[in-house]
């Protein structure tokens, strides 16, 4: 059984661009990365932020070292060098999103000047053929044969 992680939720969800959901569904297979994910959502959130303000308040308030408190010198230090690490682990998916979505840009962009060249070559050819019929009905006396021109009157003699 394959355990999928839903794609996250918005209060007003904003367009999606349909590489970026590809490689969304391809990284919630990695048990790692999803992890990572979490970590760093849960790291970059106020909750993060009150919750060290009550530990280091309980921590100092209640004296569970004596000052210059060495132990939580050393476990703040280890927290510090594991968020960088989910720092950067975002950063990298965030240059992950932003080069899919360059190269499927990339690969529009392709699509539309073949699109461009073709209707290109299309409007050369009306103008030829275009050209072509004007020729043909300006030599053969202007085509349709109806003179708009008024007739001759006799003159009175």
């Amino acid at each position: 059984m394959t355990v999928r992680a839903e794609r996250p939720r918005h209060p007003h969800p904003l367009p999606v661009h349909p590489a970026l959901l590809r490689t969304h569904d391809e990284r919630a297979g990695s048990l790692q990365l999803r992890i990572a994910d979490r970590i760093t959502a849960f790291a970059g959130s106020m909750r993060f932020v009150y919750i060290h303000i009550v530990w280091f308040g309980v921590w100092v308030g209640f004296r569970v070292e004596k000052y210059p408190f060495g132990l939580l010198t050393m476990i703040v230090s280890l927290e510090a060098i594991f968020l960088s690490t989910f720092v950067m682990i975002s950063q990298n998916r965030a240059d992950e999103k932003r080069q899919v979505v360059a190269a499927q840009e990339w690969k529009s962009v392709q699509l539309e000047e073949k699109q461009n060249e073709e209707l290109l070559d299309l409007s050369h050819q009306i103008l030829t053929l275009t050209n072509a019929i004007h020729q043909l009905t300006v030599a053969h006396g202007g085509g349709s044969g109806s003179d708009t021109s008024p007739a001759p009157t006799p003159s009175p003699s």
